[in-house]
């Protein structure tokens, strides 16, 4: 049977959490969903979204997780999951398998995107390249307002 005392009813609105620096890549910023604290750290959820022009991405690296999805929610990104060249864009759905060695190397300037883990606190693990990566697209020069 279920154990239903494990975790917490969580309702976040969009003004209970902000989006802030910190997280696991600088040139992203994310919006916890209270998830990490409602399920003890068996699972979480943030949304993430494009900070600055992506110059290195993320570099090649894999996670330790039991799961992990990525819902493109605007815009769009580009991956390399091994040596397969993956364009996700908004509505998109990805499983990264646990272990799959993957990079996040161009999103557009309006990329935002929902990701889910488990377990909350999972680990980031770079690993040797797997390929060459392309260029990233170039971000259009913000004018002044």
């Amino acid at each position: 049977m279920l154990d239903r005392t494990a975790t917490k009813f969580s309702h976040v609105k969009p003004e209970d959490t902000q989006f802030v620096s910190g997280g696991l890549r600088d040139f992203f910023l994310y919006r916890d969903l209270g998830i990490a604290e409602a399920t003890h750290g068996k699972v979480i959820a943030h949304l993430v979204k494009a900070n600055m022009a992506p110059e290195k991405g993320t570099g090649w690296h894999r996670h330790e997780a039991d799961f992990q999805i990525v819902i493109m929610t605007k815009g769009w990104a580009r991956f390399m999951y091994e040596d397969k060249e993956t364009l996700v864009q908004a509505g998109d759905v990805i499983h990264q398998r646990p272990g799959i060695r993957h990079y996040l190397f161009d999103y557009s300037p309006d990329m935002e995107y929902l990701e889910i883990v488990s377990p909350a606190d999972f680990k980031s693990i770079d690993v040797e390249p797997v390929c060459e990566i392309p260029a990233p697209t170039p971000w259009p020069e913000q004018k002044a307002a």
